[in-house]
């Protein structure tokens, strides 16, 4: 008697399931716990090295029981915010800013605010997931150009469009490395194309007083407006756009992702504030010095390095090669995620390496230790 086969709906989402574990691209969730430079996965204690806290900042704890429960235009808001968001303004040159409750949201609500139907926008072409989605969704001409490439920007700038943006990283998530800022401010003064830069990676950790990547280039004055976190080189949590007034007033006004969600809890406001008001030059310097040893040692092993920053990609190719990367890793004791499709392009499947100040100089050569024995068996 011929068995009966009972179909659901969704049972089309298993077909899909398989097939990303056919290709190495399946993804589980892992519980851990970060306490300094190590991270804590099924009670095995690991050197952490996933962790985008760069400056590896100490605070004091905030005892509150505040919970805002509300937008930010509604009955969300209070005078912390506005503490904040002067701080951030002056810490990129810019007249006003404005604090998101993420990163992603940030880049969201700000480039589907000023970029609207009619307009070009410019992407380079290892832009951020969140920056790609954001254009999408801003009705804009998208162009994408190639990655750092100068000449392949300055001839499709010259295409028309009502404004035209120049969207770009200032350090590249996930392969480390500058956005040629002086070159591309120079080109969008000459064609009046609107500059705007996500400078999560480079946000607290570059330049004089960690005011960023533009800082870094002396152009930070060209930059029409930034978009940055306060979950990384800060080591707090959130977003946040600066830009003139007009601008921010604008994104106050139309943003969603602004308008239609509960304001960020004032602990984590306040505790932001402390953590950019601590000493955060001397984090600055030992993060330089980690990262300066753990790139010189890799290159030693045999690696191929190219990035200069804190992000130092590891480039493994296949993502299967990559996942049995990680593992060895791990049971090692070092924690370094592979990054697979979609985050990068399929067959440049890597280590994503975060280099922190929590590294003791005991870490990094531990680590390298360890560096050094995978390399030997899988390269």
């Amino acid at each position: 008697m011929r068995e009966l086969v009972s179909n659901h709906k969704l049972d089309f989402i298993d077909s899909e399931l398989e097939s990303l574990k056919k290709q190495n691209l399946y993804r589980k969730l892992q519980y851990g716990k970060s306490k300094g430079a190590h991270i804590t996965i099924n009670n095995k204690k690991l050197l952490n090295l996933c962790s985008n806290d760069y400056l590896g900042i100490l605070t004091e704890e905030i005892q509150t029981n505040q919970l805002q429960s509300s937008s930010r235009l509604v009955s969300g808001n209070d005078e912390s915010y506005n503490k904040l968001e002067e701080i951030l303004a002056k810490h990129k040159s810019q007249q006003k800013s404005l604090v998101y409750p993420t990163g992603y949201m940030a880049n969201l609500g700000a480039i589907t605010t000023i970029a609207k139907k009619g307009d070009v926008i410019l992407s380079d072409e290892l832009n951020h997931a969140s920056i790609i989605e954001s254009c999408k969704l801003s009705d804009a001409k998208i162009i994408v150009y190639k990655h750092n490439n100068i000449q392949d920007l300055e001839k499709k700038l010259k295409l028309k469009g009502k404004n035209k943006f120049v969207i770009t990283e200032g350090i590249f998530s996930m392969d480390g490395d500058f956005s040629p800022l002086k070159e591309i401010t120079e080109l969008s003064e000459k064609q009046n194309a609107i500059t705007v830069v996500d400078d999560a990676h480079g946000d607290f950790v570059v330049g004089k007083d960690g005011k960023g990547t533009p800082n870094y280039f002396n152009v930070e004055k060209k930059i029409d407006l930034y978009i940055s976190s306060l979950s990384k080189g800060l080591g707090s949590f959130g977003g946040y756009v600066a830009s003139k007034n007009n601008v921010i007033d604008l994104c106050i006004n139309k943003s969603k992702s602004f308008i239609y969600t509960s304001a960020l809890p004032s602990i984590l406001i306040e505790y932001s504030i402390r953590r950019f008001k601590s000493n955060r030059e001397k984090q600055k310097k030992k993060l330089e010095k980690n990262t300066n040893r753990l790139i010189k040692g890799l290159k030693e092993i045999g690696f191929e390095i190219n990035s200069t920053t804190h992000i130092i990609p590891i480039v493994i190719g296949n993502e299967k090669n990559a996942m049995k990367f990680g593992e060895f890793l791990m049971d090692n004791g070092i924690f370094a995620q592979p990054i697979r499709y979609p985050t990068v392009p399929k067959n440049q499947a890597r280590l994503r390496i975060s280099v922190t100040a929590w590294l003791s100089d005991r870490d990094i050569e531990r680590s390298l230790v360890i560096f050094e024995k995978s390399y030997r068996k899988f390269r």
